[in-house]
């Protein structure tokens, strides 16, 4: 049994309250695995922890896009069946990785936000509170100064993330969103696309990915990390499609388990909180092993 959760990467150091409720997520999701529950379920309250604490870039803490509005997106895969859901752009619900899950159940895999909200709300999940005029305020200057594209990549990534593994040998990885900060409403990056934020097969491993998203989605990283997983350990696997992104003049992050527990937490920035948790206990740190063009 092993759980994996990230809170993002980048430049910017984690806050130690991020790092203690990154510990609390990796807790409450361990225990449902612990006590015989199922990956998917470890992932999805692990990330709903997140989405909850308004810490990350995701749930309460999404980022307010260009026009005021926060629009929030989630994924989730279990690698048993290879059963996934996925929401782009929802407004106004606070748990984005909830609505993914009920999506899993329609015939259905990636939803926006027309269909995706009509289901949350069916289901009763919470709703969003709206930005407050603080936060408005403070956008609109920042669009006053043309900051909306200089500001779209500044290397720091909250997305938040979670891949897990439970003792039937299920897999199961999700992730949720709120974007890059003053995004161009419309904007779609990597997290809610099935195969490029994140991938779970049983046979070959799980994977969940945070960056920058356009380049994430050019090379289908988290399916390509977790194809390779066949003849390859996490960490080499995870280390060359990395080195790949980095080719390209991409940045990101990645957690990777594969069935027999074998895991990679990897980051081409100088920081990635995250952390892991299993039966010896649990350890979050501020990056693991950070990939240069230069590592070898």
């Amino acid at each position: 049994m092993l759980l994996i959760v990230h809170g993002g990467a980048g430049t910017r150091k984690p806050s130690k309250i991020s790092l203690k409720k990154l510990s609390q997520s990796l807790s409450s999701g361990f225990r449902i695995l612990t006590e015989g529950g199922s990956a998917l379920h470890a992932v999805l309250l692990s990330i709903r922890i997140l989405e909850d604490s308004g810490l990350f870039n995701a749930g309460l803490g999404g980022n307010v896009q260009s026009d005021g509005v926060r629009r929030l997106d989630a994924s989730l895969m279990h690698g048993k069946d290879l059963k996934a859901g996925s929401v782009v752009g929802l407004e106004g619900i606070r748990n984005p990785i909830e609505a993914a899950r009920y999506i899993m159940e329609t015939p259905h895999v990636m939803m926006t936000n027309t269909g995706g909200k009509k289901i949350a709300e069916r289901h009763n999940l919470a709703p969003l509170p709206a930005p407050d005029k603080t936060e408005l305020l403070n956008l609109s200057k920042k669009m006053e100064k043309d900051e909306i594209f200089s500001g779209l990549y500044n290397r720091y990534f909250s997305t938040v993330g979670a891949v897990a593994l439970d003792r039937e040998g299920n897999v199961a990885s999700g992730a949720s969103t709120g974007g890059i900060r003053l995004m161009l409403p419309g904007r779609v990056g990597d997290t809610p696309v099935i195969g490029a934020g994140i991938y779970a097969d049983n046979s070959l491993g799980a994977v969940a990915c945070t960056g920058t998203g356009e380049y994430i989605i050019r090379l289908s990283l988290a399916k390509e990390i977790v194809m390779h997983l066949d003849d390859m350990t996490p960490r080499t696997s995870v280390r060359c499609a990395l080195k790949r992104l980095l080719r390209l003049g991409g940045e990101a992050g990645v957690i990777a388990l594969n069935p027999a527990g074998k895991t990679a937490v990897m980051h081409t920035t100088p920081y990635m909180a995250s952390g892991y948790a299993n039966r010896k206990g649990i350890v979050v740190r501020e990056g693991f092993r950070a990939l240069t063009p230069h590592s070898p």
